[in-house]
């Protein structure tokens, strides 16, 4: 912490510049089919991975596509690995025939908050991930009940935190909707981006600081400044000196 991060985006959802963000980024997670997309904007997403050197993971996420994920349902730990295991194949057999390995998944929206603290959908999830290809990395919201259940399957675990996101004093995100949910000024997000990844720590709603393991770092490609925020960010964290390298890159 502090000299190296992994900077991430969630891409191939359908609305964002995927193509203009890639170059910025180090890993991007593939939307594979339950919020967003389809087979063929996985295939043009791995593609655009592949030219840009950058590491491709799975997205997956409550069948959801109305609400784009951001919505919790109801579903029993093993419907949730029902579809984390379908999502994820869905995009591994593609990335096998674009020739791009998948390095990782990342749970998106309303499951990715819902497993930061449920332990029995966490372990759903992660038992899953370890089922498919024990090599994968989960990224994991840091300090989450998800992180601990990657951890007890034997996976290594990205902690992950966010550029653009505002923070609770539990070290979770404040819940979209709410004020200061998103971080929409670019100096705002700057300053937390640099105060995680050179101190790790970020200044909680109520003022309080929180401790938080920073190995990678998310953009939301969803937003419409998402081009030059992740610009910005990328410029920002090596002005100070760190190195901006894929999870598990070794050089």
């Amino acid at each position: 912490m502090g000299t190296r991060i992994d900077f991430n985006c969630d891409l191939g959802e359908g609305c964002g510049d995927d193509a203009a963000i890639l170059p910025h980024v180090t890993s991007a997670s593939i939307a594979c089919g339950g919020h967003a997309g389809d087979d063929a904007s996985m295939r043009e997403t791995l593609r655009l991975c592949r030219a840009h050197g950058v590491a491709a993971g799975a997205h997956p996420s409550y069948e959801d596509r109305e609400h784009f994920g951001r919505r919790a349902l109801d579903v029993p730990p093993g419907d949730v690995a029902r579809m984390v295991r379908g999502q994820v194949r869905r995009l591994r057999v593609i990335a096998q025939e674009e020739g791009v390995p998948l390095a990782h998944v990342k749970p998106h929206g309303a499951l990715y908050n819902v497993a930061a603290d449920d332990r029995a959908v966490a372990d759903a999830i992660a038992a899953t991930v370890a089922d498919i290809d024990p090599t994968l990395v989960l990224y994991a919201l840091s300090g989450s009940a998800l992180a601990e259940a990657g951890i007890a399957q034997g996976l290594r675990v990205a902690h992950e935190v966010f550029a653009e996101r505002g923070y609770d004093a539990r070290g979770r995100l404040r819940p979209r909707g709410t004020p200061g949910a998103v971080i929409d000024a670019l100096d705002d997000s700057i300053a937390q981006v640099r105060r995680l990844a050179l101190h790790g720590e970020v200044l909680a709603d109520d003022g309080r600081v929180v401790r938080l393991r920073a190995d990678t770092l998310c953009l939301h490609g969803d937003r419409a400044d998402a081009v030059q925020f992740a610009r910005a960010v990328r410029e920002a964290l090596e002005a100070d000196g760190i190195a901006v390298r894929a999870f598990g890159a070794t050089a």
